[in-house]
């Protein structure tokens, strides 16, 4: 949980930094630290059900080795 909250902690303060430098804004830093995150988080949802359906599917189709062996 320290390890998740510190990489939180590393991502507000990356998109912060990055807006406040592009814009010069307090506001547009503190707007973009709090958007683009949350943003990620959703994305990042649909990337692993993406990602989960894609190797579900992969494993499905590669063919066992020792197949022959179950046929009777």
């Amino acid at each position: 949980m320290i390890k998740t909250m510190s990489f939180a902690m590393l991502h507000f303060s990356v998109a912060f930094s990055i807006a406040y430098l592009f814009t010069g804004s307090l506001l547009v830093g503190g707007l973009m630290a709090l958007v683009e995150p949350a943003c990620n988080t959703v994305v990042f949802y649909f990337h692993e059900r993406a990602w989960q359906h894609h190797q579900h599917g992969a494993a499905m189709s590669e063919p066992d080795e020792h197949e022959w062996a179950y046929v009777a």
